[in-house]
């Protein structure tokens, strides 16, 4: 009669032994088998959030970049730059591409990273990267030239683009974005070396999840989080690549901030400003009131009882400020207005 196999009692000593007589290699080995069944979690997560959020426009091949797009109705072209952490979703659930969409011909990018768009790591996707990506994107689509609006990271990558590439950018419009580099605790937390994978795949996704509710409230606060927002995906957003994106972009924040205010000089082509003036994220005074000083012809709007999240809780206003950029020059590209502030 064959006896049942047991596991050698030497054998499990050899596994056993180290982790009593050494407590801390013991909990180093539970904590590195708790982070690798997180990372498991988060992984199967992240998928079933792509699979449930499919893509829904269309896709480019530039330089190694999967870049995905949508595109939507006819006229001008206007070219739509979300900010950090977010993803076409953002426009889309803000009704802001329909309105758009009756009068321009609306291009919405994911950026690097965001959405179901790739993020090559070969690549430090500064504003200025992203603009060239942009630019032969945008070049691939037979556009010459556009009305640009960025809002937030969305608006440094719409100021790269006008200057590096000004004959590309008819006007723009630039919303709650950061331009000046100033002291900010989450772009310290965003800088450690050697973290980035480690954290996004493991306790970023999971302790998002437990913040989500506080985040919102700081993004939109003082205005409530309207209703439409629910077509955004809270799962798309919270995966580990596009958790690593996000990191990523805030710790490029202030040196970005830095070497782009050196040209604000320089642009020539007819700039609308807006930002919710009880913005909890930015700064206005610091960063769209001076912006609007440094560009002699630019106009600055703001938007009273508004946080940083305009584009959902100021769709309307906007969308006047896009109309506003399109009426300041013609098709052919004349000289910008000057506006006065408002």
């Amino acid at each position: 009669m064959e006896l049942p196999r047991t596991r050698s009692p030497s054998l499990q000593s050899d596994y056993t032994t180290p982790l009593r007589r050494h407590p801390a290699l013991a909990a180093f080995a539970g904590a590195a088998s708790l982070l690798g069944a997180m990372a498991i979690v988060n992984g199967r997560v992240a998928k079933k959030a792509e699979r449930d959020n499919p893509p829904r426009g269309q896709f480019l091949e530039i330089d190694g970049v999967r870049l995905h797009y949508v595109e939507r109705g006819n006229g001008r072209p206007l070219v739509l730059l979300h900010g950090n952490g977010s993803m076409i979703q953002d426009f889309e659930s803000s009704g802001l591409i329909d309105l758009a969409a009756n009068r321009f011909r609306v291009i919405v990018f994911d950026r690097p990273g965001f959405g179901h768009s790739s993020r090559p790591r070969n690549v430090i996707w500064t504003p200025e990267a992203q603009a060239d990506l942009f630019r032969k994107a945008l070049d691939r689509l037979s556009v010459q030239r556009a009305i640009v609006l960025g809002h937030s990271w969305g608006a440094a990558v719409a100021l790269a683009l006008a200057t590096r590439h000004p004959s590309l950018v008819e006007a723009l419009v630039l919303a709650s974005g950061y331009y000046f580099p100033t002291v900010r605790a989450d772009a310290a937390a965003s800088s450690m070396p050697g973290m980035g994978d480690a954290i996004s795949h493991t306790i970023s996704p999971i302790l998002s999840r437990l913040l989500w509710p506080s985040m919102l409230r700081k993004m939109f606060g003082p205005r409530p989080v309207p209703d439409k927002f629910v077509g955004f995906s809270k799962e798309l957003a919270l995966r580990p690549s596009q958790m690593r994106a996000s990191a990523a972009e805030a710790t490029l924040m202030i040196p970005a901030a830095f070497e782009s205010s050196k040209s604000y000089d320089q642009l020539k082509m007819p700039t609308i400003i807006i930002a919710g003036d009880e913005d909890r994220l930015i700064d206005i005074n610091e960063q769209s009131v001076r912006l609007h000083g440094e560009i002699a012809h630019s106009k600055l709007h703001r938007i009273a009882g508004a946080g940083h999240m305009i584009q959902q809780s100021a769709t309307a206003q906007l969308m006047a400020a896009i109309d506003e950029a399109a009426a300041a020059t013609d098709i052919g590209g004349n000289a910008p207005h000057r506006f006065a502030s408002a």
